[in-house]
């Protein structure tokens, strides 16, 4: 979740802020990379995890995670730190201001919610992912919560108690996530769709 965070922040604003050449293709990619769903790569993720030998480890589970993860959050914060007025910056540049130093004191303080927001839905995301863990973990010992419930049904029967105590127990950290954080979540889903 932190490396998503971090590194959506660090694109978003090269994105958002610097002119360049191709950066309306580069935002088009990142837009492009929400159509491209994990299910389609599952395979050539698998053999390129085994090649790496990031199977059965979590490495394997963060690192693709990340890449998919992003384009999401890219998608959210790019209109959040376009909001923020030029002018701002020019201010903090004649004071001496350094471009790094406006992005840890201006811009990240500005755009809490959209950093907010990507964080628990990236949270969320990755608690709840089955696909990826299921292809990547083979040991029961390190089988993420989702893959845990699977542990409970078999071919001929179902541990139907356990299944739901095991889901409802699964569920406790995304619920107080967006419970806590309901009004972050959707100020940053308003703040997204700014025209």
């Amino acid at each position: 979740m932190v490396g998503t965070v971090v590194l959506a922040l660090m694109v978003s604003y090269v994105i958002a802020r610097y002119r360049f050449r191709f950066n309306g293709v580069l935002y088009s990619l990142f837009a492009a990379g929400l159509m491209f769903p994990m299910t389609v790569a599952i395979t050539p993720l698998y053999l390129l995890c085994r090649n790496l030998g990031l199977v059965n480890s979590l490495l394997g589970i963060i690192l693709p995670g990340i890449a998919f993860a992003l384009p999401q959050s890219i998608i959210i914060l790019v209109p959040f730190l376009q909001s923020i007025p030029n002018e701002l910056q020019e201010a903090a540049l004649l004071d001496g201001c350094s471009r790094l130093e406006f992005f840890w004191r201006m811009v990240l303080p500005l755009s809490r919610a959209g950093v907010a927001t990507v964080a628990i839905l990236t949270f969320v995301g990755s608690w709840n992912g089955y696909m990826l863990p299921l292809y990547m973990l083979n040991d029961p010992e390190k089988y993420t919560l989702p893959l845990g419930v699977q542990v409970f049904s078999t071919q001929h029967s179902v541990d139907t108690a356990m299944v739901l105590a095991f889901t409802s127990l699964s569920m406790i950290p995304a619920l107080i996530c967006f419970s806590i954080f309901q009004k972050q979540i959707v100020g940053g889903l308003t703040g997204a769709v700014k025209g």
